[in-house]
């Protein structure tokens, strides 16, 4: 890769680390500081309280499924594909992103996020301290690990499933009442900023000699998810058009109809946020971690002992 490609890969890669840690300061300003903010997450997490009983078991069941064995179980298969690519550094950096993310929402929870009591009735259900969302921050951060992994032929396929897996499980999170929808976003932009920071360790790291293919870029698949998560994104500005009519009512005042907007509206923001960052991943993945230098020898190549017959 010339130097002037990867000297820009490496600036685009640090701005897009800041501004994922941008976005995560603007929604934490918004939806826990300011009482507008808290009215509508808020809203959001009441309207969570319909239709619950009838997913509350599918809603556990892939709940369950998140905790600290898992994460370690999926951080060890995703550093084993690494190694079985003969990418040692690729295996570190991925999990050093896994366990990265992982800690970051405990370290906001625990000594920085603080929610304030706005005065508003109904503004303080739910944990007082739950941004960002453990249990997104462990789906995200495994899906974007294994798309960094993965070999360039299985990116687009596991991205979809992925970013799949990690829109229900963020909405999972909603429909249980554990969190809210910023909780669930916000889990989201921490994951975008540590991928970024891998993704940059790994430039610098890169060998002159790195070859990179445009097709390994799936573009198809990452139009499909950019439409879709702006698509989401405006369901949700739509649904929050209608959840706010521009006062501050108390959640338990508010209509079932205007519930459900802010629940649903909620859900589709968080699909659709998740669709954007993990496009964003798959659209630099491929000029992140390329092909080999043209002096590695190729990755499906296996050492072979060879026995030949005769006396010595």
């Amino acid at each position: 890769m010339p130097r002037l490609v990867r000297r820009l890969l490496a600036t685009w890669l640090v701005l897009l680390a800041l501004g994922h840690v941008a976005a995560l300061a603007v929604v934490w300003w918004i939806f826990v500081r300011t009482p507008q903010g808290q009215v509508l997450d808020a809203t959001a997490l009441l309207g969570t309280s319909i239709g619950r009983e009838r997913v509350s078991a599918l809603v556990a069941t892939l709940l369950d499924a998140v905790s600290v064995v898992s994460l370690i179980a999926a951080t060890v298969a995703i550093g084993f594909v690494a190694l079985a690519r003969r990418r040692f550094l690729l295996a570190v950096v991925a999990t050093v992103l896994i366990a990265g993310a992982n800690l970051t929402p405990q370290i906001l929870k625990r000594g920085m996020i603080d929610r304030p009591d706005v005065g508003i009735e109904g503004t303080n259900i739910g944990a007082p301290n739950s941004l960002p969302s453990g249990h997104m921050t462990v789906a995200a951060s495994i899906v974007v690990a294994a798309v960094l992994v993965l070999p360039p032929r299985l990116r687009g396929l596991a991205a979809l499933f992925g970013a799949a897996y990690a829109a229900v499980t963020g909405i999972a999170t909603l429909s249980a009442g554990w969190h809210r929808p910023s909780d669930a976003i916000a889990a989201l932009l921490v994951v975008g900023a540590w991928a970024a920071a891998a993704g940059w360790l790994l430039v610098v790291a890169q060998r002159r000699d790195a070859d990179t293919e445009p097709t390994d870029g799936h573009p198809q698949v990452v139009a499909v998810m950019a439409l879709l998560g702006a698509g989401l994104l405006v369901l949700a500005l739509l649904a929050l058009g209608v959840t706010d009519q521009g006062s501050l009512t108390p959640p338990g005042e508010l209509s079932r109809t205007r519930l459900f907007a802010a629940y649903a509206g909620g859900a589709a923001g968080v699909a659709g946020a998740t669709c954007i960052v993990i496009a964003v991943v798959l659209a630099t993945v491929h000029r992140v971690v390329p092909h080999r230098g043209v002096s590695d020898p190729p990755e499906e190549e296996i050492p072979r002992m060879s026995v030949e017959s005769g006396s010595d």
